[in-house]
């Protein structure tokens, strides 16, 4: 891409897209959020943008410095990011469902100039701030002056353009700085992308439902529309009844998924308007093997199985857009794709390649002379977690594959300790010192359970220090639901009387596997996915 910045990319597409739509907002969601507007067009989105920009410089703010957003999904995310882009301030999207603790952290940690966020945010979001004396702006409001120093920025191209927060086994999120080219490189995977995935430039409308503080939303569909002057589709979240009603009423032409949402979208009654839309492909990852043809035979819409990780961004993502795609067996295309050049290899334990057919580790660098050229710049912070990231020259994903002999790849397996519910990546190892804390609990260990439609669910295998305390599941569940956003809250618990350990006492999560693959058929074990299910309603 010839632009420098994510707002540089937006000029340019000004010059030939000015009058097409950006943003579509569906009747639904403007009523919810009360905007004045169904639709925002490049033109109207860059001269928002640049008003936006001036507030903030004439406030101070510039290169060097970060702002926190907790926009939701809400066109002012995208606006305020825009804005800062211009002036080299990068952004730190806020999960809203993160507890005041998780939120004090990400503040801190990330040494945040400024917080931006919604009313009806502010009960929760304005103490949390308060308490490390970092200034609060509501959306649409006023700028507060800035007294942080500004540092001279690196240049524009790998100048930081967002610090997004991911979950590490070490329990606490990593802070991924992630830099233009970054995001830049999104805009060239999609754009250079053939097969059934190629775009139609200034034709495109893409549905996103999955929320704008990771880089899936904010990263590979906005730059991938915004690339091909193409249009984000706007929700605030999923809602399977009236997902097909909303692609026929914004003229949806793709969408991403997780694999949850073929799940559910299945489970609804068949109707005569099933293929009645004009989607034509959707992106994503994680569809369970029995739904794939399932879906495309129902609803006339291929499932592209896909692969990243907010570490890889655009330089590498792989996809499935060929035929043939060998649907239901969780393949994700081959490395030889369209977009940044990319080398991949698979290895054992040892580092050694593995034959084809055999599972092994993915790793990934550019293709160019600089192995790491629009990955991720590194952990903020950690400088160690950075360099063992890369270890021997690439990027090790924690995630096993196996390779075909006509160099297709198949997702096997997560071999990080992390578990992955409807999008959500949990560290098992903050869930742990949390429940560890409780009274009454002498071991925890927590692990990824089969679930039918999240794909994994969070699951306790916890040892009591009694076996007669009947009251220890609720503390259990009501402290994990104090501390911890719902979505990390374990939706099963199991008590046992011990836990496989090691001869250094560590415990031997191999063998609590066998636990996770059918949890109900465990004697004793408590199902807590309908109260889950609860405190995300209460949030909302």
């Amino acid at each position: 891409m010839s632009a420098a910045t994510v707002f540089g990319l937006l000029e340019r597409q000004v010059e030939e897209f000015g009058s097409n739509d950006l943003f579509v907002l569906p009747q639904k969601v403007r009523a919810l959020w009360h905007e004045p507007y169904d639709k925002l067009t490049y033109s109207d989105v860059l001269q928002t943008a640049i008003g936006l920009s001036d507030a903030y410089a004439a406030a101070g703010y510039g290169p060097g410095q970060r702002v926190a957003l907790s926009l939701e999904n809400r066109p002012a995310h995208f606006l305020n990011w825009l804005a800062l882009n211009r002036l080299g301030v990068s952004v730190v999207p806020v999960n809203p469902d993160l507890r005041d603790e998780e939120v004090e952290y990400l503040l801190r940690h990330s040494g945040s100039s400024l917080l931006v966020r919604l009313e009806s945010h502010a009960a929760r979001l304005d103490p949390v701030a308060s308490s490390l004396n970092i200034p609060v702006m509501a959306s649409g409001g006023r700028v507060p002056k800035t007294s942080d120093a500004v540092i001279t920025g690196a240049p524009a191209l790998e100048q930081e353009a967002a610090l997004i927060y991911t979950s590490g086994t070490t329990g606490r999120p990593k802070g991924c700085i992630l830099s233009n080219r970054f995001f830049l490189n999104w805009a060239w995977w999609y754009g250079g992308q053939r097969g059934l995935i190629a775009l139609e430039p200034g034709r495109e409308r893409l549905m996103n439902p999955l929320p704008a503080f990771h880089v899936n939303a904010m990263g590979h569909s906005f730059m991938g529309m915004l690339g091909s002057g193409g249009a984000q589709i706007i929700i605030d979240r999923f809602h399977p009844r009236d997902w097909w009603d909303t692609a026929r009423e914004t003229g949806a032409t793709a969408f991403h998924y997780l694999g949850v949402i073929p799940a559910i979208l299945l489970q609804l009654p068949e109707s005569p308007g099933d293929r009645g839309h004009g989607v034509r492909f959707a992106l994503g990852g994680g569809v369970h093997p029995d739904h794939h043809a399932a879906f495309e035979a129902r609803f006339g819409v291929p499932l592209l199985e896909g692969w990243a990780m907010t570490e890889t961004g655009g330089a590498g993502t792989l996809c499935a857009a060929f035929e043939p795609r060998s649907i239901g067996e969780r393949c994700i295309g081959s490395p030889d794709r369209a977009g940044p050049p990319l080398e991949i290899r698979l290895a054992d334990d040892d580092d050694d390649d593995v034959p084809p057919g055999m599972p092994g580790e993915l790793l990934l660098r550019s293709g160019g002379s600089n192995a790491r050229e629009g990955f991720f710049s590194g952990y903020l912070h950690d400088p160690d977690a950075s360099e063992n990231a890369w270890s021997g020259g690439w990027l090790h994903t924690g995630d096993v594959m196996r390779r075909d002999e006509s160099g297709q790849l198949y997702f096997v397996d997560r071999k990080k300790n992390i578990i992955r519910r409807s999008g959500e990546n949990i560290a098992a190892a903050e869930v742990e010192t949390v429940l560890a804390a409780v009274p009454g609990v002498a071991q925890v260990a927590v692990i990824a359970a089969l679930d039918p439609l999240r794909g994994e669910e969070v699951m306790a295998v916890v040892v009591p220090t009694t076996e007669d305390d009947p009251a220890l599941a609720d503390v259990l569940f009501d402290t994990a639901a104090q501390r911890l956003a719902y979505y990390k809250v374990p939706g099963l618990l199991l008590f046992v009387p011990t836990l496989p350990t090691t001869s250094t006492q560590k415990v031997q999560r191999e063998k609590l596997r066998g636990l996770a693959q059918d949890p109900l058929a465990q004697p004793g074990c408590i199902d807590w996915r309908a109260r889950k299910q609860n405190l995300r309603q209460a949030a909302h």
